[in-house]
């Protein structure tokens, strides 16, 4: 198998209050109160036209403070090791992440978001607007997490 070397470059900047892994919700819906800031890059404001209309959008991103990836991994909703990719791990062979944020307004270049689990200064690599028509499924399985203790709403420092 061949592996390429792909190059991605940031269109934005998330503005969070949180700045280490510790502490911020594990998943956006554990915490509708924390708040924060995409900025997109000037160049990208047209792109943003008709995104104010969705109540929600997904930010993909660049986990800038992941260390490195671990196969087998203990994930911060259960107790037990799980593989790497049947998990959400931040600490990931690329660093990709992904959150669904509630959209609050948008102004000029500047989204206000809500149920924000993304660390400052977290590199924006693109936003996609969250249908419930394309983004829910009926009969779908969660594997491990149907039984996971779903009590931890903070992350803790295993991945630091």
């Amino acid at each position: 198998m061949e592996v390429s070397h792909i190059h991605y470059q940031s269109i934005g900047v998330v503005h969070s209050p949180f700045t280490q892994q510790a502490g911020t919700p594990v998943q956006p819906s554990h915490d509708n109160a924390s708040q924060g800031m995409i900025e997109i890059a000037p160049q990208y404001l047209e792109a943003l036209q008709d995104l104010a209309g969705f109540s929600h959008i997904w930010v993909l991103c660049h986990l800038h403070q992941a260390r490195q990836p671990k196969l087998a991994v203990t994930p911060y909703l259960d107790d037990k090791p799980h593989g790497l990719f049947a998990t959400r791990a931040p600490s990931r062979p690329n660093p990709i992440g992904m959150s669904l944020v509630r959209l609050q307004k948008i102004e000029a270049n500047r989204l206000y978001v809500q149920e924000l689990d993304l660390l400052d200064g977290t590199p924006v690599l693109d936003i996609k607007p969250f249908v419930s028509q394309f983004d829910n499924r009926e009969h779908s399985q969660c594997g491990w997490f149907e039984t996971a203790a779903n009590n931890v709403t903070q992350a803790d420092d295993r991945f630091e």
